[in-house]
Parts: C-alpha cells; sequence; structure tokens
C-alpha cells in the first residue's frame, strides 16, 4: 500500500505515467543548468524502483555516494508528501528495494557504450532480470553524440531497456519550430519522450515536449523536492 500511495505522488507518475516509463526508446528531460534534470530523472528511477524493478543510474557529474544521497533524499521527499508515515515502515520499504538500483559513475573520457553492454550481458550469464531502465545523466548534447546514441539505439534493442537522458539547453538559444531546444530538435527521431523544465515565479514549470497524448501538459514542481505542487 505505501508503495502504491508513494508512487501516485511521483512527479513521474504525474507527468508521464508510471506504465509509460519503459514504454519506448528514449526518453529525455530537458532544462537549463541548475534547474531540476537529475532530480527529476533521479524520481523517475525512484518509481521503478517502487514498481519493483532494477535499474541501472549511469552519472558523468555526480560521483557514486552522491548518486546514493540523491535517492536517499528523493525517497525522503516523497514519505514526506503524503503525510504522516510510519517511520520504521519507511526504512524497510527503502532497504528493501534500494539494492535494485545500480549507480556507476564516469567521465566524458571513461564513458564507454561497451562497458555498459559488458555490465548488462553479466545479468544474463547470471540468469539474473535485467534493470528496465537506464538513465544517463551528463551526456554533452552540444557535441555531436550521433556514435554513442547509435551504441545506446543497440543497447535498447538487444536488452529490451528503455533508456533517459539528461540534456542541458541553453537560456539564449531559440527554441525550433515545434517548441523543442535545439539539443532535443538535433535528436528528435530518436527521442520518444520528453519533458522540458523551466523556472517559472519560484517553481518548476515540467511541460511535456513529447509523449503521444500527454504532449503539451503542463505541471508545477517545487523546485526543492520536485515534489508537485497542488
Amino acid at each position: 500500500m505505501l508503495k502504491k500511495d508513494l508512487i501516485l505522488r511521483s512527479p513521474a507518475e504525474l507527468a508521464i505515467g508510471v506504465e509509460n516509463i519503459t514504454d519506448g526508446h528514449f526518453g529525455a528531460v530537458l532544462s537549463r543548468a541548475g534547474v531540476g534534470k537529475t532530480g527529476f530523472l533521479v524520481q523517475i528511477g525512484l518509481t521503478q524502483l517502487l514498481s519493483d524493478e532494477k535499474i541501472l543510474h549511469i552519472s558523468l557529474d555526480d560521483p557514486m555516494e552522491k548518486i546514493n544521497l540523491r535517492y536517499d533524499e528523493a525517497y525522503a521527499s516523497l514519505v514526506d508528501s503524503i503525510g504522516y508515515v510510519d517511520p520504521q515502515k519507511a526504512v524497510r520499504l527503502w532497504e528493501s528495494i534500494k539494492h535494485n538500483k545500480v549507480g556507476i559513475s564516469y567521465t566524458e573520457s571513461t564513458f564507454d557504450t561497451d562497458k555498459i553492454r559488458d555490465y548488462l550481458k553479466s545479468f544474463k550469464k547470471a540468469d539474473l532480470t535485467l534493470p528496465t531502465i537506464l538513465v544517463i545523466d551528463g551526456l554533452d548534447f552540444d557535441a555531436d553524440l550521433t556514435e554513442i546514441l547509435e551504441d545506446l539505439k543497440q543497447l535498447n534493442q538487444e536488452f529490451s531497456i528503455a533508456i533517459w537522458l539528461s540534456m542541458k539547453s541553453h537560456r539564449e538559444e531559440p527554441l525550433s519550430q515545434e517548441g523543442f531546444p535545439v539539443q532535443l530538435a538535433n535528436h528528435e527521431a530518436l527521442v520518444d519522450k520528453a519533458i522540458f523544465l523551466m523556472p517559472v515565479d519560484n517553481k518548476i514549470e515540467a511541460v511535456v515536449l513529447k509523449d503521444g497524448d500527454k504532449t503539451d501538459q503542463k505541471f508545477t514542481l517545487d523546485p526543492a523536492t520536485m515534489m508537485p505542487v497542488e
């Protein structure tokens, strides 16, 4: 029951829908620096953990310790958002699901899709359940990522794993005719789902840029916790 209550409060459930997080090939969370891309990606990952799924979270910006801390804080924010919860019950739940998250820290120079492929193959060799999503936070979409994205597309097909990416946009860059930041416009055909986070009146406005019938829907989030604002 607690898992269900927490999922229903998740901004990922609100903007995407838990059943849609893995329904597709590539998803993207876009914003300017410091607005909340990583926090929203963590909420996507956390929603999968609460659904008893495994996730692989790769960061090119944060060390492992910070990745783990971000998940701890995101879980605490979700728990706080639903009102009083027995603290021991909340701790037991987190202890029972957090081991399904694997965090890996890379730099731009050490990031290697072959390493990711080998890691996913190790699940198959050990007859273990594969992660349902691969979160990659920190790829530089101002650079030419053609080869990396092609490799990731092959991973998606080979392991049936949904891939969620962060894309950093820039204030001074004009949007495309469709209203997309250039980082998304350059890879529009690849991305099935896209959420654009924008600071508005001390809050964050989450706009669904791509996702079928949900496209153009808007949601307001608390910038400190990423929780939906009523």
